[in-house]
């Protein structure tokens, strides 16, 4: 394991030069301390999850130090935002201090969100506030456990800089790490600028660095982008399958890499709602849970418009023809093991949306009924969660529909049907009311609630003692949270 100062810098994005961003450095917390730090995040750096506790660790990624290997810079690109086309976005508050690379060989991006005013800030403070950090922080950490592709999280810094936003509030950092920070914005930005050489100089960096397998092919550009569409279609079915709503799904929030990227006002779902919006702000439910299956579509085909330099609009086309037939496949798939089911059927489909509808109709909680739904035999377990519905007839006649199809799926045991299930239906969600709990006692200055519920999102398949109360459904008022924007 490693100590802070032995990590080794590689910062090929800065190598681009100012075109593609600007040298700033960060600007420092007041009294930086550590509210909470991911060991596995440490792992990935091969960092001594030790070093966290030093104050050397809260100084570095606070703003107060810096490697002399490191080269802050902020990123420059643009984005559609809730559709409407902004010409420059930018880092506003982050920075990407660098890129180390692991034992393995592994590139990862130090980026430090909250770190202060960039030339891309806008109208903003460039800080982030103590609550989204911990928001972020959590998020990352909670999907990876759930096995969707994600930013990681290192840690986030708390501080006693005051910062407002509706009322004052106390700024933060938090570290995140990612293969890439590059943004379905980068490639519009260069295109909508008409910067064509920078444009092919971004493409290049992205093709040998992060798809060097497409090389291989006929078409390299086709390549990649249709691997960017698979990317993006398995890790959209992977939210709905796990009712996690993103809530900004503008295209400089979406990573070419097909990972979840940028958190703002996410959510996971309480009780099963298609129509849910989880950004207070969203008045138009452009990024209702519902809406995110075709936005990803629509924001797939905004980086295929910046990419028609390099690719020809029909092969654009027909590439963004696979996104929704493979969005499809891996939601249905996923499904099916949630349901416990091992074969496929294609009445499957409709199974799980009459599931679905059943659920909406009567407020019905989404995490827990699917694990709970594996707890028992399959009639058992029916007959055990019926008190949940209103539609009891619609109900009892979609149970024995579920009862015949896991008669058909084959002989195994309750222990096998139990594991199997239980392996990708958590009993441990992120649920808002947790996080505002944690957030509640961390802004009194106690980081004990954070540091557990850290602890226990990133296990939501296993049963941990004495952790029950992170398994129930919400009070009323942690169903009603509003969450904005404003961080």
């Amino acid at each position: 394991m490693k100590a802070l100062d032995e990590l080794t810098f590689d910062n090929r994005f800065a190598r681009l030069g100012d075109a593609f961003s600007t040298h700033v450095l960060p600007e420092p917390l007041d009294e930086p301390r550590l509210v909470v730090a991911s060991k596995a995040a440490m792992a990935l750096l091969d960092l001594d999850p030790a070093v966290a506790e030093t104050s050397v660790f809260a100084e570095l990624f606070g703003g107060h130090k810096l490697w002399a290997e490191a080269e802050p810079r902020a990123m420059v690109y643009s984005g559609h935002q809730f559709g409407g086309y902004t010409p420059q976005l930018g880092d506003g508050r982050g920075l990407l201090l660098g890129e180390v690379y692991n034992e393995a060989g592994k590139h990862w991006d130090l980026h430090l969100k909250g770190a202060g005013m960039t030339p891309y800030s806008r109208m903003g403070d460039g800080r982030a506030v103590l609550r989204s950090s911990i928001r972020e922080f959590l998020a990352s950490e909670a999907l990876h456990a759930l096995g969707i592709p994600t930013s990681r999280a290192l840690c986030v810094i708390g501080s006693s800089t005051p910062v407002w936003r509706e009322k004052q509030e106390r700024g933060a950092m938090v570290l995140r790490l990612a293969h890439s920070h590059i943004r379905f914005g980068h490639f519009e930005y260069f295109y909508y600028t008409k910067k064509p050489e920078q444009q092919a100089e971004l493409a290049e960096h992205v093709l040998n660095l992060h798809y060097p397998e497409c090389r291989e092919q006929p078409e390299p550009y086709l390549a990649m982008f249709r691997e960017i569409v698979e990317r993006n279609a398995e890790m959209i079915a992977k939210w709905q399958a796990y009712g996690f709503c993103h809530g900004v799904m503008n295209t400089d929030n979406m990573s070419i890499l097909g990972i979840t990227f940028d958190f703002g006002p996410f959510a996971f779902l309480d009780d099963f709602d298609a129509h849910f919006i989880c950004n207070h702000s969203d008045h138009e439910g452009r990024y209702s849970f519902s809406n995110q299956v075709p936005i990803g579509q629509w924001n797939l085909s905004a980086l295929a418009q910046a990419l028609t330099p390099f690719i020809s609009v029909d092969a654009l086309k027909e590439a963004l023809g696979l996104y929704l037939p493979l969005y499809q496949a891996h939601y249905l798939d996923l499904m099916r093991r949630r349901l416990g089911l091992t074969t496929a059927e294609v009445a499957d489909q409709q199974l799980v949306e009459r599931l679905l509808k059943l659920m909406q109709n009567s407020g019905v909680d989404y995490t827990l009924f699917l694990r709970h739904l594996g707890d028992e035999p399959a009639a058992l377990a029916v007959a055990r969660l019926r008190d949940d519905f209103v539609d009891l007839a619609g109900f009892d006649a979609w149970a024995e529909q579920y009862k015949a199809r896991v008669a058909r799926d084959g002989d195994y045991t309750q222990e096998q049907r139990r594991e199997r299930m239980h392996a990708v239906n958590p009993l441990y969600i992120l649920r808002n009311y947790l996080a505002q709990n944690a957030i509640a006692a961390a802004e009194s200055g106690d980081y004990s609630e954070v540091r557990r519920l850290h602890d226990v999102l990133t296990r939501p398949f296993e049963e941990q003692a004495g952790m029950e109360q992170y398994a129930q459904r919400p009070p009323d008022w942690g169903k009603h949270l509003e969450i904005s924007c404003s961080s």
